[in-house]
């Protein structure tokens, strides 16, 4: 007979073998750094994200063969909320015990089919904040001479010898390290370089993450490397907090870094970072599922502190999707819609295997991080009338209610940001060029990762609070590898020429960037800045050459 003792044992048994594995995909990051093996690197990124519902899964084969995984109905109440305290006292003192708590409610919920939150057979709260171990960091002296500590710093790197030009790389980090501090106060000039010792791979780069102390100041630092045909160079020195808090945005993949306790690293990058919310530190960490109990926990507290409604986002309608918000806060709700508007073909099934793609793809800094979320259950008086009347009319395969609660089966939640093509009408001239200048750099470097946006209408892409351009709508991405992407053909006739519909044949993967700019619906002034710095993306032969490369070897 399985005991409430014996299934949370079970429980936090197979949570410690799924942790395990994750620690040796991480840990494979830093020999595919060095090989250059791209496919191995983007192997391991799809199966780290895979794990978790893997050891969910075996966690209820387990739990069922004990014996415990039915008892879910009348004794079984009681049953499990003896596992739920047996299961607090057996984790509590543990490092990172609430990734423990957080597999533990991914496995009852499965279990019991919760819809919103079950607390008595779920942790109904976080401890953020309470590090429970160090972070390892290496301190090098700085006060004598900078260029020394520097030089330190990259010869204890575990690929020093792999660097291109090591006395260069010196000089670079100096040269940007003094030009930041030249017009600072001699007491701001750092007298110690902290570095945290593991390092943080991510997409064929890898960061090494620290900070700069002065008697009257603390400055983050943020080397990035890239491994190229001439070995190891230096990418980027980064000193801005905002540049830092791009690189752990919710817009780029996760990092493989080997942290021997999360929850005091996310404590400490937080020192670097304030406004960066925990959920999203934990989700670039790779920790994806911890950082959705984040948000959701977020969410709650803060719909417990405000008074407003849920109401449409900002921007056009979607054919494909119904986006909500709360003003008071910053994320939006996506929930897929029964039927879709013309000139939409797409299905529920292939919108949602979208996601799921942009899930385990490169992000390329250019994508939003669409959390999944199932059976969420929201107080229907926090909805405008007419948005809950329409996800429950137009939604109905995701939305119903029950009682006071509108239940959603189904939704992407995202952070918020400000629509590309509102943003263009609000801002500054200036800032409006910039961005509309940044479209066309996401457009490209999503390009590099293999990724063509399909729609790229601008109400698709949206803007940050930093300025960068992020897309966010994917129901019709696609590899670009796949796309066809061709010249207009010439008409032959005064016919052909004025004819409704195309007088040639278009094929389903067919793509024709003559097309694109009288559709984008820019503003006559930035269309001509958009032409002068990006002309080229509306040439087939452009996207041609960016197939061959991403389709070349690396030598």
């Amino acid at each position: 007979m399985c005991t409430p003792q014996d299934a949370a044992a079970l429980i936090a048994a197979q949570f410690r073998a799924y942790n395990e594995e994750f620690g040796v995909i991480t840990r494979r990051a830093a020999a595919h750094f060095l090989s250059g093996d791209t496919a191995a690197r983007e192997r391991d990124a799809v199966a780290r994200i895979e794990l978790y519902e893997q050891h969910i899964t075996r966690a209820l084969v387990v739990l069922r063969a004990a014996g415990a995984g039915s008892v879910t109905a009348g004794d079984g109440a009681d049953f499990w909320v003896a596992v739920t305290s047996a299961y607090g006292r057996v984790i509590e003192r543990l490092a990172d015990s609430d990734f423990y708590r957080t597999f533990y409610n991914s496995v009852t919920r499965d279990l019991f089919g919760t819809v919103g939150v079950n607390p008595a057979v779920e942790f109904c709260a976080t401890h953020s904040g309470r590090a429970s171990g160090p972070v390892p960091i290496r301190v090098y002296p700085a006060s004598g001479s900078l260029q020394a500590a520097i030089s330190e710093v990259l010869a204890d790197l575990p690929f020093a010898s792999a660097l291109a030009a090591p006395g260069l790389a010196v000089r670079h980090i100096t040269g940007e390290l003094g030009r930041h501090f030249e017009a600072r106060p001699p007491s701001a000039a750092p007298e110690s370089i902290e570095m945290i010792e593991p390092l943080f791979y991510r997409t064929g780069e890898v960061l090494l993450v620290g900070r700069l102390v002065g008697d009257s100041a603390v400055t983050p630092l943020v080397i990035a490397f890239r491994h190229g045909a001439a070995g190891v160079q230096v990418e980027a020195v980064l000193l801005s907090r905002n540049e830092i808090s791009a690189q752990f945005g919710y817009a780029n993949s996760y990092f493989h870094v080997d942290l021997p306790v999360v929850g005091a690293a996310v404590t400490l990058l937080r020192s670097f970072m304030p406004r960066k919310p925990v959920d999203e530190l934990y989700t670039v960490l790779g920790r994806a599922k911890q950082g959705k109990t984040e948000r959701y926990f977020a969410l709650r507290r803060h719909l417990d502190s405000s008074i407003d409604a849920f109401v449409h986002a900002p921007g056009e309608r979607g054919l494909v999707m119904i986006v909500f918000t709360l003003p008071s806060h910053d994320l939006v709700f996506k929930v897929i819609r029964d039927r879709f508007g013309v000139p939409k073909h797409t299905t529920r099934a292939e919108v949602m295997e979208r996601y799921r793609f942009v899930f385990r793809h490169d992000r390329a800094g250019r994508m939003v991080d669409a959390q999944e979320f199932r059976r969420l259950s929201l107080p229907r008086s926090r909805f405008m009338p007419a948005l809950a009347d329409e996800l429950l009319r137009e939604a109905s395969e995701s939305c119903r209610a029950e009682g006071e609660e509108l239940v959603i089966e189904h939704c992407y939640i995202e952070r918020r940001l400000r629509p590309l093509n509102l943003y263009l009408r609000e801002a500054e001239p200036v800032a409006a060029e910039a961005a509309i200048v940044d479209y066309g750099n996401a457009l490209r470097d999503l390009a590099g990762t293999n990724i063509f946006a399909g729609d790229l209408l601008l109400k698709n892409f949206g803007v940050t609070r930093h300025g960068r351009v992020i897309f966010y709508d994917y129901d019709e991405v696609a590899l670009l590898r796949e796309c066809e992407f061709r010249e207009l053909p010439v008409a032959r006739s005064d016919e052909e020429e004025t004819a409704a519909e195309p007088w040639f044949y278009v094929g389903p993967r067919d793509v024709f960037p003559e097309q694109w700019l009288p559709f984008l619906a820019m503003p006559p002034a930035l269309r001509e800045v958009f032409v002068a710095r990006h002309g080229e993306l509306l040439t087939a032969p452009w996207w041609r050459a960016r197939q061959l490369e991403i389709s070349r070897p690396l030598a």
